[in-house]
Parts: structure tokens; sequence; C-alpha cells
């Protein structure tokens, strides 16, 4: 779904899993620079939202998800998984309740799964599921920004700014109010900075919510049953998991990112097996060119890496 705000002045589209909204707006630091002191808004209309609505949504919704969602307060946001059987992430979502509706964003492209699988979890609950994607969009400002939120259907409140579910029909009116507008690579930078996973890039197939940090967000421990629970706690309480999530300092001399896949080994041994593979990367305007990547769990913390030909040093985001 192609985004109105790609007609704004210096909009370059965005490609892959973000074709639809703008990349950037023709200066990728200064529109982090703007995000990460308050400023301006990131467009992420290319994002599914997700509806559930109805009197028991949040009871039928807490035995569903890795969160504890059956007392979610109005206003309250948080995040939760669906896993599979075996306790692999399937969707992640982005959620916050209104008080009678339950809004979730998603992955661009994934929504259609999740409502095929939460329709297909109704049984005889009172719950009405829709996928909403062509009526709202999401938009992001960063914390600190006095943009208004007046207009939007939902709102989510995070430590790093807010989310805000608008009427597609009126994006390009509202937007006009934010301030200046930033690409995703802008978005995409600070993120990793935070060591935020995301759905397709830090996961694959056999991802587990240890991996990467999603316990400390996305997942309640002491919640009751729900899918793929028992690997969760499992691991948790007698394992750890086989792999885990490290934010990388890249050297900057060289002058391209090592892309979604490349491979990760030790810089003491550049032609050695494969420890992971590098799952975001991008250029700070602060911190020069960073990544996330998925490494073996017993790598040592110390080591320095090399993504690709790219040599970087560790920050530990899931411990040994």
């Amino acid at each position: 779904m192609k985004s109105p705000l790609l007609a704004l002045p210096g909009a370059v589209p965005a490609e892959g899993a973000d074709e639809g909204v703008a990349a950037h707006y023709g200066d990728i630091f200064r529109e982090q620079r703007n995000l990460s002191q308050g400023t301006g808004f990131v467009d992420l209309s290319h994002r599914g939202v997700v509806t559930v609505s109805g009197a028991d949504r949040l009871s039928w919704l807490h035995l569903l998800l890795t969160q504890h969602v059956s007392g979610l307060e109005p206003q309250h946001a948080t995040e939760a998984l669906v896993l599979s059987p075996n306790g692999h992430v399937e969707h992640a979502l982005y959620l916050v309740d209104d008080g009678t509706t339950t809004w979730a964003h998603v992955e661009p492209g994934t929504q259609g799964a999740l409502v095929a699988y939460l329709e297909s979890m109704k049984f005889f609950y009172r719950v009405e599921v829709a996928d909403a994607t062509a009526d709202y969009a999401v938009v992001h400002l960063p914390a600190g920004s006095t943009g208004s939120v007046e207009g939007a259907a939902a709102v989510r409140e995070l430590p790093h700014g807010r989310d805000l579910f608008v009427p597609r029909a009126e994006l390009a009116e509202l937007a006009a109010g934010y301030g200046p507008a930033a690409g995703v690579w802008a978005y995409e930078a600070l993120r990793i900075e935070g060591h935020r996973p995301r759905l397709g890039f830090e996961t694959d197939h056999r991802t587990i919510p240890h991996e990467v940090d999603w316990l400390s967000t996305a997942v309640h421990l002491q919640k009751g049953c729900y899918r793929g629970q028992e690997t969760v706690a499992r691991v948790h309480n007698l394992g750890r998991p086989p792999r885990r999530l490290v934010f990388l300092h890249l050297d900057g001399t060289e002058e391209t990112l090592p892309p979604h896949g490349t491979e990760v080994r030790l810089a003491s041994d550049p032609d050695g097996r494969s420890l992971g593979f590098v799952t975001s990367s991008a250029r700070h305007h602060e911190l020069g060119p960073i990544a996330l990547a998925i490494v073996k769990r017993n790598v040592p913390v110390d080591a320095v890496l090399l993504a690709g030909t790219v040599p970087g040093t560790q920050d530990v985001i899931v411990p040994q």
C-alpha cells in the first residue's frame, strides 16, 4: 500500500519489507538527529493493523498470546507474541487497548495470516477480529515530540516515543502537523541502537523468544498456558537458548554495510565456521556503522567478530 507521504519533497522509496513508505527524505543523519531530539515523525503506514473488539477480547487474547493481557489497562502499551506449538516465534504484536477495542500493529504483510489464526481460535468467545490496514495507518512520533495526537484512533505511549493509529484517509493532513518527516532508515538506526528486535529481521523459522531478549518485553513468565509455553518455560528454567542477539560496533573504515543474512565469524579465524548472521545494520549519526546479529550462545562475549569482511566488537544483549 503506497503512502501518500511519498509525495513529500525529497522522498526516496524504501525497498524490501518496508516498501510503500520513504527510506529517507534526503538527509538520513539529519533525520536521525531530529528523531533523537524529539522532532518530526516516521511514516509507518505500510505496517499491518489488526483490531479485536468484543466483551471477551482481553481474556481471549490472554489465552493466545505470550503477554499477560487479561487485565490490560486502557491506553497501556505492551508487546506480545504468537508462538508455534514448538515455541518458535510466528507473530509479533504491538498492542494498546482503548477500553473497547484492542489495537495492534504488525509487520507488513503478516496481518492476513495473523487474522486467519485469530479467527480460527474464536470458538464461542464474544470477539470480533478485523484487518483494519485499509482504514488505519501507523505513524511514529519520537520521545519528546510536541506533535498533537488529536485525530488518532489509538495511541501507544512508549519510552522511545508514541505509535499513533490514524485514519488512513487523513494521513497526509495529520502528518503536516507532526513536523519534519524522517524515513524508515532513520527509524531503523535508532531501533538497532535500542536493541529492539524485529520479526523477520532478528528472527527466522527457529527463533525462540529468549534468543532476542523478547522475554523482557513481550513474554510474561508467570501467566498461564498458551501455545508454545512449554518451550518458553523449559528453556527459561532448565537451560539456555542455543543462540543470542548481540549488538555490533562495526569498523567505520568500510564503505558498505553487511546486509541481512551476512555470515558472522571470528575475526581471529576468518576462514572458520560460521557462528551466526547479521540481522540488521545501519549508519548511526553518532555511533557510526552498527548492526544486530544472531550468534551461537557460546561465542566469547569479548571476541571481535567479522560480519562478512567488516570487523565488529560486541555489546551483550542476551547473556551467555
